[in-house]
This record gives C-alpha cells, sequence and structure tokens, in this order.
C-alpha cells in the first residue's frame, strides 16, 4: 500500500448497496463486500445470516486520499442507509445489518465520532445516530458471487427494489465525485 492508500471498513445494511455506490466514485482503489467485526473464526454468508457469529455484512474501502478523503467517505456513508436504525436497514433485519464504522487508524476514530456528532446536530435522522465505531479487526471477504453484486445482476429483484432506487438517489446527489466511466 502506497502513502497516500488508504483503508477503512464500514456497514450499512446490504454490503450490496454500500459497494454498489462507493466503486462508481473518484480515488476509490477497491471496495470488497465481506464480513467483519464477529468473534467467529471464520465467516461466511451463510454462518454471518445465521445471526450467530456477531459478523457485520461489510465494505472494505481502499481508497487515495488525495482525490477522496475519509471525510467525504464518511459523510457518503450518512447518506447511503438510515444510521438511526438499531441493528436493521429497512427489511433486512439482524446485527449483521447493523451501521458500523470499522476504523483503520486513530485519526478514522476521531473522525467517525465527530461526524457522528455533527450528523446528530443536524437533525438529519429523526431518532438519535446507532452507528458503532470500532477498530477494525479481521476481514473476511465475501464469497465471489457476492463481489460487485448490483453491477453483475441488476435484475436481481432485490437490486431492482432496494439498490437501484439507492444509487439513482446517490449517483444525483454526488455527480462530481463520480468517476466519467460509469
Amino acid at each position: 500500500m502506497s502513502a497516500f492508500e488508504e483503508k477503512i471498513t464500514l456497514a450499512g445494511g446490504c454490503f450490496w448497496c454500500i459497494e454498489g455506490a462507493y466503486t462508481q466514485l473518484v480515488g476509490i482503489i477497491s471496495a470488497v463486500s465481506g464480513y467483519m467485526g464477529g468473534d467467529a473464526t471464520k465467516a461466511t454468508y451463510e454462518d454471518v445470516c445465521s445471526g450467530n457469529t456477531e459478523h457485520a455484512e461489510v465494505v472494505e474501502l481502499t481508497f487515495d486520499n488525495r482525490e477522496i478523503s475519509s471525510r467525504e467517505i464518511l459523510e457518503i456513508f450518512f447518506t447511503l442507509h438510515d444510521a438511526s436504525q438499531l441493528n436493521r436497514q429497512g427489511n433486512d433485519v439482524g446485527r449483521q445489518y447493523r451501521s458500523a464504522i470499522f476504523y483503520h487508524n486513530e485519526q478514522q476514530k476521531a473522525l467517525s465520532l465527530s461526524i457522528i456528532k455533527e450528523v446528530d446536530d443536524s437533525g438529519m435522522y429523526k431518532a438519535p445516530v446507532v452507528t458503532e465505531v470500532t477498530a477494525c479487526s479481521t476481514f473476511f471477504s465475501g464469497e465471489d458471487f457476492h463481489q460487485n453484486y448490483f453491477t453483475n445482476n441488476p435484475e436481481n429483484p432485490y437490486c431492482q427494489a432496494v439498490v437501484s432506487p439507492k444509487l439513482a438517489k446517490f449517483r444525483q446527489t454526488f455527480v462530481a465525485k463520480l468517476k466519467t466511466n460509469l
């Protein structure tokens, strides 16, 4: 990793929505769907969906901090999901769908806590933010079929009903930050 590359890992409901948005942004080197934050020694989709591992569905982002800042990444994160919902996003319910920021350095931790306060103070949500801010732990990459899921499966009913509308709103809001080849 170069001096300008940084990682942060985010959980905001189904990882397909989070990954689908960040892969469109300038400065994002990679967005990998996977699992983090649990106590099991392995994590697969089936394990995590069982609710017995404490892992969350996450996206591990590697980014070039010269092109996109940690602040921008986190500000975008809070527009992609409802961070006031505890252990759920819409019909996806369980700790695996919690809102969480897994920081990779102390600056990310401090920034995350500061932005959560800003979001709470702004009244962006009707209830307080419940996003967990936790040090990163072992990252388990998701199965191959979960990677770039929306891009590879745009006709999937879940993608049509949930992911596509979120990404359409996202593209309108962050048009200036989008890669030009989309």
